[in-house]
C-alpha cells in the first residue's frame, strides 16, 4: 500500500474541498454563495493594505493573502473555484468568466493592438470566427487562417508569403476541431509561435480545449501560453449554465484578470458556486461519457447506413500515422465527441434527428444528456460551401455529444431513428 501524502493527491480527490476553509464559513462542508457586492474591512489600514494589492502599488509578504474588497475584483466563489480549475491542467493561475466567449474576447483584446494579426486554425468554433473577422477588423486587428491538418512548415510559409513575421502576435487553435474532430499539433504550432518570437515580441500560443476538457488534454503541457474553456460544456456539465475559463502562468493571467476588472464580465458567484459543485463529478462524468461513445461508434462504423464516422478511436498508424501520432502525444482519451455521414442527405439527417427519442436535438456539448445537430444547417451554417466542403460539412454530416445515459439506451434510439431513414 502506498504511503498517503497530502500534497500529492489527485485532483478528483482535492474538488471537494481544495481552497475553502470550513471554519471561515460557519463550519459549512460545501463553500456557501457569497451573494454580495461588496466587503467589510476590519479597520483603516487593512482597507490600505487590500487596495495596494489590488492596485500592484507593492507585492504581496510571504504570508499575506489578496483581502477581499468588492466582487467585480474578487469574490470566495470565484477564488476557489479558480483555484480548482488549475489542478486540473496543472496552471499557476486562471481567471472564469461569464461565458466562453468573454473569455475568448478578453484574451485577444488583451494581447493584440492595432496592425497586429492572430493566425487561426479551422474550423473554428462559431463564435470566436466571428469575433476575429468582424470584430477585430474593427480594431485594426487582422486574422489569417490555416488548416487543422496544415504541417508546420505550412503554417509559417503562411506567415513568410504574407510578410507578417514582425506582426504576427498570437496563433489561436481549436483541437480536435469541431464537427470532424480533426487534430492541430500544439507542439508544431509552439514551434512556430517561438520561431517569430523576439525579446521584443512574444508571440502567444492560445489553445480552445473545449473539445477535451480539462481532463483529456492539457495544452499548456505541450507548449501553450494560454488554455481557453467554455465551461458550459464538460466543466459546468449539466446545461444549466454559461461560463468561461481561462488558465496560464500567473504573468499572462495576471494581464487577463486586469482586463476582465474594467471590462467587467469576470463570473459572479452563483456561476462559481454552480462550476464548484459540477467539477466533484466532473472524472466520473466524463469518464462514463468516454466509455459511452466509443460503444456508439463502434455501432456506428458497422451500421449500414451511415458511410463515415468521426471518432478519434478509431485513428491508427497505419491508415494516418501522422496523426495518429498526435493522438497518442496530445490526448488520453478519444473524447465523448463523434461526427458521421448518414447515406443521403439532408431529407436523411433530418429524418434520423425528428425520429430521436432519448437524445435531444440541441447545440451544444459536454452535458450529461446526449445532443445531437445538424452542422451544416446549425452550428456552421455560416461557412461557405466552399469550406463547408473542404473541412468535410456535409448536408449528410450529424454531430453527437454523448452524454452519460446507459449506453444500450442510446444505441437503441440510435437504431430505431436509422430504421426511419
Amino acid at each position: 500500500m502506498s504511503k498517503y501524502d497530502p500534497k500529492k493527491l489527485r485532483p478528483e480527490s482535492m474538488m471537494m474541498s481544495y481552497g475553502y476553509k470550513p471554519e471561515l464559513s460557519e463550519g459549512a462542508i460545501k463553500c456557501p454563495i457569497f451573494q454580495t457586492s461588496t466587503f467589510v474591512f476590519k479597520n483603516a489600514e487593512e482597507g490600505k493594505a487590500f487596495f495596494e494589492l489590488a492596485y500592484g502599488l507593492r507585492e504581496k509578504t510571504a504570508t499575506e493573502e489578496m483581502g477581499l474588497i468588492y466582487s467585480r475584483l474578487n469574490n470566495p466563489d470565484l477564488e476557489i473555484l479558480e483555484n480548482r480549475l488549475t489542478l486540473w491542467d496543472d496552471a499557476e493561475d486562471c481567471a472564469v468568466f461569464e461565458s466562453g466567449m468573454s473569455a475568448i474576447s478578453t484574451i485577444m483584446l488583451e494581447f493584440l493592438n492595432p496592425g497586429d494579426y492572430v493566425l487561426y486554425s479551422n474550423p473554428l468554433y462559431g463564435g470566436t470566427y466571428h469575433f476575429v473577422k468582424e470584430v477585430l477588423s474593427r480594431f485594426g486587428i487582422h486574422a489569417i487562417a490555416f488548416h487543422a491538418f496544415e504541417s508546420e512548415e505550412n503554417i509559417a510559409k503562411i506567415i513568410e508569403e504574407h510578410g507578417i513575421q514582425n506582426k504576427v502576435k498570437m496563433i489561436y487553435i481549436e483541437t480536435p476541431a469541431n464537427p470532424t474532430n480533426a487534430l492541430v499539433d500544439i507542439e508544431a504550432c509552439k514551434h512556430v509561435a517561438d520561431r517569430y518570437t523576439t525579446d521584443e515580441h512574444k508571440v502567444y500560443l492560445a489553445v480552445d480545449n473545449t473539445y477535451m476538457g480539462p481532463l483529456w488534454q492539457h495544452p499548456l503541457k505541450h507548449g501553450a501560453d494560454l488554455v481557453v474553456y467554455s465551461a458550459t460544456k464538460y466543466i459546468g456539465g449539466h446545461s444549466d449554465v454559461i461560463a468561461g475559463a481561462v488558465l496560464g502562468s500567473k504573468e499572462v493571467i495576471g494581464r487577463v484578470k486586469t482586463l476582465r476588472t474594467f471590462l467587467g464580465n469576470m463570473a459572479g458567484p452563483w456561476t462559481g458556486w454552480l462550476l464548484m459543485r459540477s467539477l466533484e463529478t466532473l472524472k466520473v462524468r466524463m469518464t462514463e461519457q468516454a466509455q459511452n461513445a466509443q460503444l456508439v461508434a463502434e455501432y456506428l462504423q458497422s451500421h449500414p447506413k451511415v458511410n463515415k464516422v468521426y471518432y478519434l478511436g478509431f485513428l491508427t498508424e497505419k491508415d494516418d500515422p501522422d496523426k495518429y501520432r498526435i493522438f497518442k502525444n496530445q490526448l488520453s482519451s478519444a473524447g465523448a465527441m463523434i461526427s458521421f455521414e448518414i447515406k443521403g442527405g439532408e431529407k436523411e439527417a433530418f429524418k434520423f434527428l425528428n425520429a430521436l427519442q432519448l437524445m435531444h436535438l440541441a447545440v451544444s456539448l459536454g452535458s450529461t444528456e446526449s445532443l445531437v445537430e445538424h452542422p451544416a444547417t446549425m452550428t456552421h451554417s455560416d461557412f461557405s460551401p466552399e469550406d463547408k466542403a473542404l473541412y468535410g460539412i456535409t448536408d449528410s454530416l450529424v454531430r453527437v455529444s454523448i452524454g452519460v445515459e446507459n449506453h444500450a439506451d442510446l444505441i437503441a434510439d440510435i437504431k430505431q431513428a436509422l430504421e426511419q431513414v
